[in-house]
């Protein structure tokens, strides 16, 4: 059976940056399961996946364009140190969460001078060219609560 929309794919993987350094990988974990199509993983990945079957192996490269886009200073922001609560200090690095317009982000903190503190709100792989070494390991057709849900149920997937 070969990957197309609303199928579910189990896939073991390793995903490094451009310098070789392993980002994340299901190694010694259960392979990951996703709705093909419905979202749940990254458009440029999704798009060399598609046609793929149980057995192939695969490298894939995405652009930052298909992956989590390009960085943008923009979301760069300067905040007052006062403004942060806990017993943790603040370091370069961290990852906090901020309440924004549009609901509550993680943000990671980019530079701290005296009182002033810059979070930066990019995810922390924009502008990262990211490649995939895939095993695709099963592929089935998703149930029909599985495409309702919009996402997979059950081992490697999503539990309610």
């Amino acid at each position: 059976m070969k990957i197309a929309d609303n199928k579910v794919v189990q896939m073991h993987y390793q995903l490094t940056d451009e310098k070789g350094v392993v980002i994340d990988s299901s190694a010694g974990r259960e392979p990951l399961s996703y709705l093909h199509g419905a979202g749940n993983i990254i458009v440029g990945l999704e798009k060399q996946m598609t046609g793929k079957q149980a057995g192939d192996k695969v490298q894939a490269v995405v652009t930052p364009a298909e992956g989590y886009g390009e960085r943008d200073e923009n979301l760069l922001q300067v905040v007052p140190k006062s403004g942060f609560q806990g017993d943790e200090e603040l370091k370069v690095g961290m990852q906090v969460q901020v309440g924004t317009q549009q609901g509550s982000a993680i943000a990671s903190v980019a530079k701290i001078e005296g009182e002033e503190v810059t979070l930066d709100m990019n995810h922390p792989l924009a502008g990262a060219t990211l490649n995939f070494d895939i095993e695709v390991v099963d592929v089935r057709d998703a149930t029909p609560e599985e495409l309702e849900h919009g996402h997979v149920h059950g081992p490697g997937g999503h539990q309610h």
